[in-house]
């Protein structure tokens, strides 16, 4: 593709009178993709949650060893090796297999919490601020008792009355986490409830219903979307903190907070074995802050080109 070309493309993505609806989302694409691309600790989160999803999706044909079964006779406790990469646990399971196969469990963990609880805030913040009066004010007051609680503790209350699983720790999680992306939704929707944009859809006789979802919600997704990923990371400590505590996946999933609980007894000895899924949690939440990061930059409208 020669210079010109590629010049020309850059011109009609960054035009100021774009011709159609689909040229003015490329544009926005390009120039967030711009401003995104230019944060350079942005790209290697990036890459860390690409590499995460990867090894996620390839685990069987990464993992040389079984996550569940292990040789208890011959293999128990083992240091790293060229054999076994990141050792063995108590009961003689290779850790590096465990801790790949553990991916598409942070993954399977943070993918439906998102799915639950970024919904859930969206439909009360914008209703919550659309609506006012008194909608508002007991909506904003039950968001209030959730965000009166840490979320590790009202986490473990759930999962209490629900029963330890990783089914029910995901449901917890997401119970505690959609208070947030209400307030950051309701914010949005009171900068955006009095414009004349929304007044001109009043007029022509949209349903408050309408307005909410076709006009407003789409206007919080950005900064809903800049939250979750933030989010991410948190979500993956408490559950992590949640099968430390014996509460989230149960044995023998390969779940890398339940791994740290078992390597806890050998802590001085064969540090490895909570070291390795230790090391795994921190890269992962590593990764999703810093493209966190890089996405509030690169869809924040006030932000300016970079």
């Amino acid at each position: 593709m020669s210079a010109e070309t590629i010049q020309s493309r850059r011109e009609w993505l960054l035009s100021d009178r774009p011709a159609s609806r689909l040229q003015a989302r490329l544009g926005r694409a390009y120039v967030a993709w711009r401003r995104f691309s230019a944060n350079r600790l942005a790209l290697v989160g990036m890459l860390i949650i690409i590499a995460l999803v990867a090894v996620a999706a390839l685990a069987d044909v990464l993992a040389p060893y079984s996550a569940t079964v292990g040789d208890l006779k011959n293999a128990r406790l083992l240091a790293p090796s060229a054999a076994h990469w990141f050792g063995t646990d108590d009961l003689g399971r290779d850790i590096y297999s465990r801790i790949v196969y553990g991916a598409r469990w942070t993954l399977y963990v943070v993918i439906l919490v998102a799915i639950i609880a970024a919904p859930i805030g969206l439909l009360v913040g914008t209703v919550a601020g659309y609506a006012g009066g008194w909608t508002d004010t007991i909506l904003m007051r039950i968001t209030d008792i959730f965000l009166a609680f840490p979320k590790l503790v009202l986490a473990l209350a759930f999962v209490a009355a629900l029963g330890p699983g990783i089914e029910n720790a995901v449901l917890a999680i997401a119970i505690t986490s959609w208070p947030p992306y209400a307030r950051i939704a309701r914010a949005e929707t009171l900068t955006v409830r009095n414009s004349d944009y929304i007044k001109a859809v009043q007029l022509m006789g949209a349903s408050p219903f309408r307005i909410v979802l076709r006009h407003i919600m789409p206007l919080c997704i950005s900064s809903l979307i800049i939250r979750v990923t933030l989010d991410m990371a948190g979500i993956i400590l408490t559950a992590a903190g949640l099968g430390f505590l014996g509460l989230g996946a149960q044995p023998p999933l390969p779940e890398w907070g339940a791994m740290i609980a078992s390597g806890r007894r050998f802590i001085l000895d064969q540090w490895w074995v909570a070291a390795a899924p230790g090391a795994a949690i921190l890269i992962v939440s590593l990764g999703f802050n810093l493209l966190g990061d890089g996405l509030r930059d690169a869809l924040d409208p006030r932000s300016g080109d970079q």
